[in-house]
């Protein structure tokens, strides 16, 4: 196995993808002279605060303000002081963030990119009107309902607005094409599309099937069967499962997840709040894969739901959890919406894993500190060594084999494996950061996707092309154009892991994510050192 190197290499994305700390400003205020005014003390409570609040604002404040801005952000401060995970969402976000939780949406089922200010069509989603109509990989989208959508003002949220809507409503659209002089014109009648969260089904050797679940979804039980039913026909005995990036979702679908390998009557998780009695949920007699060699994989990106089903396959001594400790997510949300569409996510309650553990980080220092704790972990080294996480005794516990389990901060594997950063250098890590390994695969993809369609197939692809001298120094002059200037130390440094990255980028935009995962595992340490782990002597099937 490759040995870890510096992880400050990472500072850069960690400082991307971690909530930017709050830059507190000093005030100064001046108060001009005033008659003081009451306010109402009949059947007086501290709710009425906040009305009579807003009430004196509209009425008495200098400038004109909006009662819904007003409102909305004293919920959100309200909501963000209680805990990192309640939240308000207002209507115009609401089917944005909860189509992913539903597993579909209502449109015409594309996925698409804005690329030198034109909207080309990434892919037409199977079993959606646009593919049933023919609509291609490549196509050119230069109307909607006549209004041209192609020049600089042109962005994601326009397009989406444009194509999305009600089940059953028309749309007509323009595409260009390859090879066709005129335009082609399609009138699409919307419909429920499928969101999948289960991003990728294949065998990674011919014994060990492989899932890929990016959330838990209303939907992800039955994605998570049927690929199974698939890995099954293809000869699985052994499953990974990974669950790394996994923020979480439904905690249903978790549950019902780790119902198919656990045995009947086994606790799976329990929760429990203030004005919420214990709850407790078991596993039933259903179970189908309760005799299934079964690894997980799991990683800081992981939580809440993931953190559940992670949680129960560890605590009942079930399977294998292999990576690196978790994001510590035990809260759980209930929501509530308005009539006029927008909701909140409130925490009522916290879960427990079999053996009495709340997973749950502190947040008692704030939401600064909170988003912070995911940067201390690098700056700290814990991503390459354990030896920096001190769990104290009190949060100890113990499965019933005896295994020794840790509370309070995250599930910690019981195969650690570090970060690999052997071919990670700084000029890597800029090309990543600004997604240029994915447009570059989506221009190359999209310049030579008959000629490359007609070569290879999916399988062939994965084993047998090649990223040569002359495609990378495409890619190179490629990046120094979108202002990552060239490194020839980085670039000789990351040169395997760049070319797997370009690989897997223009096999995405060909077939989708089966063959991304299938070329980014190939160099995938974790992947290396599970099916290592994946024997009848290190695995536990009670």
């Amino acid at each position: 196995m490759k040995k870890a190197s510096n992880p400050f290499i990472y500072l850069p994305l960690i400082l991307a993808i971690s909530l930017a700390v709050g830059v507190y400003l000093g005030r100064q205020m001046v108060i001009g002279t005033s008659t003081q005014l009451g306010f109402e003390a009949n059947d007086y409570d501290e709710g009425d605060k906040l009305k009579q609040v807003i009430n004196f604002i509209k009425s008495d404040y200098v400038d004109t303000v909006q009662e819904q801005i007003i409102v909305e952000n004293t919920i959100n401060e309200i909501l963000q002081n209680l805990d990192p995970h309640s939240y308000y969402i207002p209507k115009r976000q609401y089917n944005q963030m909860n189509d992913p939780l539903e597993g579909n949406f209502d449109g015409i089922g594309i996925e698409f990119r804005i690329q030198e200010d034109t909207v080309i069509v990434v892919r037409a989603i199977g079993g959606g009107p646009s593919e049933k109509l023919g609509i291609q990989s490549g196509d050119r989208i230069i109307q909607v309902n006549d209004e041209n959508i192609t020049g600089s003002k042109i962005s994601n949220q326009k397009v989406v607005k444009l194509l999305k809507g009600p089940k059953g409503t028309e749309v007509s659209i323009k595409v260009r094409r390859n090879g066709h002089d005129e335009l082609i014109d399609f009138k699409i009648t919307r419909d429920k599309i499928p969101l999948h969260s289960v991003d990728a089904t294949f065998m990674l050797d011919a014994e060990v099937g492989y899932i890929k679940v990016i959330r838990f979804a209303r939907t992800t039980y039955d994605e998570f069967v049927d690929a199974i039913a698939l890995l099954e026909d293809k000869g699985m005995k052994k499953l990974v499962l990974d669950l790394r990036n996994n923020s979480g979702g439904y905690m249903k679908s978790a549950i019902d997840m780790a119902d198919e390998f656990l045995e009947k009557d086994k606790l799976v998780v329990y929760t429990k709040g203030k004005a919420r009695d214990r709850k407790s949920f078991y596993a039933t007699s259903r179970g189908q894969l309760e005799n299934l060699s079964v690894a997980i994989l799991i990683n800081e990106g992981s939580a809440s739901a993931s953190e559940i089903l992670a949680g129960a396959l560890q605590d009942n001594d079930r399977g294998v959890i292999i990576g690196r400790r978790s994001f510590g997510k035990g809260l759980v949300q209930e929501g509530v919406q308005w009539p006029d569409g927008s909701a909140i996510r409130l925490t009522v309650a916290r879960y427990y894993t079999p053996t009495g553990r709340s997973i749950q980080k502190p947040y008692d220092n704030g939401l600064d500190a909170y988003n912070q704790e995911a940067f201390d972990r690098y700056l700290n080294g814990e991503l390459i060594n354990t030896d920096s996480i001190d769990f104290p005794d009190s949060l100890k516990f113990y499965t019933e084999k005896g295994k020794l389990l840790f509370g309070g901060g995250g599930i910690m594997p019981d195969v650690f494996v570090p970060l690999d950063t052997q071919d990670i250098s700084a000029y890597f890590m800029r090309l990543n950061m600004q997604s240029l390994f994915y447009n570059f695969g989506f221009m190359y993809a999209d310049q030579n996707r008959d000629q490359l369609e007609e070569k290879y197939t999916a399988e062939a692809f994965v084993e047998t092309f090649r990223i040569d001298h002359s495609l990378l120094g495409d890619f190179y002059e490629f990046a120094t154009s979108k202002g990552v200037e060239y490194n020839s130390k980085g670039a000789e440094k990351s040169k395997h892991i760049i070319q797997n990255r370009i690989k897997a980028a223009v096999g995405r935009n060909l077939w989708g994510d089966n063959v991304f995962y299938e070329i980014i595992n190939k160099d995938d340490i974790l992947i290396q050192r599970t099916l290592e782990e994946l024997t009848p002597s290190q695995l536990s099937l009670n």
